[in-house]
């Protein structure tokens, strides 16, 4: 690995394209690196994961409006869409949108923290998308899903987005435009360009993480992927981009990010050095924010030495900066103890999060979010008794560079009312790499088969966990069977709500 030292310059300097952040990526974006077999391996995994919780939101209400923007837009040779017969195409941007909708909605799929944090399987949608409209095959998909995920892994290691109240979804821009470089083969400059473009056209503000969180927290990523292949369609054909759009004078890192005197180090692999950043990531046992997955495991420990949770006074959470503000009580967003607060809301409230955990002694994507289940008495009760509050010793685990040390956990102080606690604490989730019970292919298997259930015939299971498991040796006309179709009976009819399209 190299680190990249990225700051910006006057426009006078007139800054070389080959000593830009952006060239850089695309310098390994059309490498010739070696694929390495771990790497290839947590590929399957994770389409495996997207496929899972894709197919489990397939009739919620933001898949829905996105499917059918999608289906507003068929194209013969195009790209197939979650849950429909593979027969059925559309233009892949839109495929690349309704997909990604379908992947994000429940907040279910892999994840990445470092200096900001992202959610790398976004990737795939667009890049699956674009790879069956243009005929490409199983190994070009694979190369093009490494580059994803390590273009995106790297920028959330070297640059914060989150401090400036700008969306993750701006490195997910680049990241895309990236991995399509890599599925494609296309050359260095169409690439250099591509990347700019996505990520002038992905900078948005956090507030769609803020407050009463909306379902545009789903479409976010899918916008992105969507703009991105836009981008490198009119960088294949010839168009250029601001630039340099990190080091510029009015650029990124200028007047969007920390400003002329911030210098940021993006770590990225040398020119043919394997990508491998995959390897870091991990995935949700629980359909929650990331950051709430240990503390669901360790709420779920709690539940069976604490016999009467009547008898708690006070809940306290310690736990990093990161946790605290963004779905903690240090966010200040009344909404993250309103009964009344939208699903999205409440999968970024760590404290109904908890509340619900102690009390089932479980977590469920369905049912731990149901109306009924967030306005239960008790559980409101409890919710209320429930604070966080930053202690240093978990932030700086947060941001250990070393991923075999860092950890998103925290320590949970239980007042009861009688004076005594109870005190306990964890590092990282179960299912973690560093965890008790670490995912690997059996785990992401039984994942997909949970989610699935009774939505797809066992006779497609087993065709996907197939076909997927074969990646390598998939040729183009193989990459439909990446799609799930689901039993004609789980196809709700949903109202057709006019749109423009």
């Amino acid at each position: 690995m190299r680190n990249i030292t990225v700051k910006v310059h006057p426009s006078k300097v007139n800054l070389k394209k080959k000593e830009q952040l952006a060239w850089k990526i695309a310098e390994i974006s059309s490498d010739k690196a070696k694929l390495n077999k771990e790497a290839i391996e947590m590929v399957i995994n994770r389409i495996i994961d997207n496929a899972s919780v894709a197919i489990a939101s397939y009739n919620r209400k933001p898949v829905v409006s996105a499917r059918q923007m999608a289906l507003a837009h068929p194209r013969k040779n195009g790209a197939n869409v979650f849950g429909l017969n593979p027969k059925v195409k559309v233009d892949c941007e839109w495929a690349a949108w309704a997909n990604g909708t379908a992947v994000r909605e429940l907040d279910y799929h892999d994840t990445f923290l470092a200096a900001d944090y992202s959610h790398p399987g976004d990737n795939i949608p667009a890049i699956l998308a674009v790879a069956q409209q243009k005929g490409c095959n199983g190994m070009d998909l694979i190369r093009g899903i490494l580059t994803g995920y390590e273009v995106q892994v790297n920028l959330v290691k070297g640059i914060c987005l989150h401090e400036h109240k700008i969306d993750h979804i701006a490195h997910l821009g680049p990241s895309v435009a990236a991995g399509l470089g890599s599925l494609l083969r296309l050359n260095t400059d169409t690439i250099f360009q591509s990347v700019q473009q996505a990520l002038h056209t992905t900078i948005s503000t956090r507030q769609s993480r803020k407050g009463e969180i909306s379902s545009w927290k789903a479409f976010a990523p899918a916008h992105a992927g969507k703009l991105a292949v836009e981008a490198v369609d009119r960088c294949m054909r010839g168009e250029g981009a601001p630039s340099p759009i990190y080091e510029g004078e009015d650029s990124v890192i200028a007047y969007v990010l920390s400003g002329p005197g911030k210098k940021y180090i993006v770590p990225l692999p040398r020119v043919n050095e394997p990508k491998k950043a995959i390897l870091e990531t991990y995935t949700k046992e629980h359909s929650a924010e990331y950051q709430s997955q240990a503390l669901i495991d360790l709420a779920r420990s709690l539940n069976k030495k604490i016999k009467n949770l009547n008898n708690i006074k006070k809940i306290t959470i310690e736990t990093s900066h990161h946790t605290h503000y963004v779905i903690g009580t240090g966010a200040n967003d009344p909404q993250k103890m309103d009964p009344y607060a939208s699903r999205e809301t409440l999968d970024h409230s760590i404290m109904y999060i908890f509340a619900v955990a102690l009390e089932d002694g479980a977590w469920h994507h369905v049912k731990s979010y149901t109306p009924q289940r967030a306005r239960r008495k008790s559980t409101v009760q409890l919710w209320r008794k429930i604070v966080t509050k930053e202690n240093k010793k978990w932030t700086k685990k947060y941001h250990n560079r070393d991923p075999k040390k860092k950890c998103f956990g925290g320590k949970v102080v239980v007042k009861m009312k009688n004076g005594s606690t109870i005190s306990e604490e964890i590092n990282v989730a179960d299912a973690h790499p560093a965890g008790k019970r670490p995912f690997g292919r059996k785990e992401y298997i039984n994942k997909f088969k949970i989610l699935t259930d009774n939505i797809i015939s066992k006779k497609e299971s087993q065709r996907f966990l197939r076909c997927v498991q074969n990646l390598r040796k998939l040729k183009p006309k193989d990459l439909k069977g990446l799609n799930v179709e689901i039993l004609p009976k789980m196809r709700k009819k949903n109202k057709k709500v006019k749109g423009i399209f």
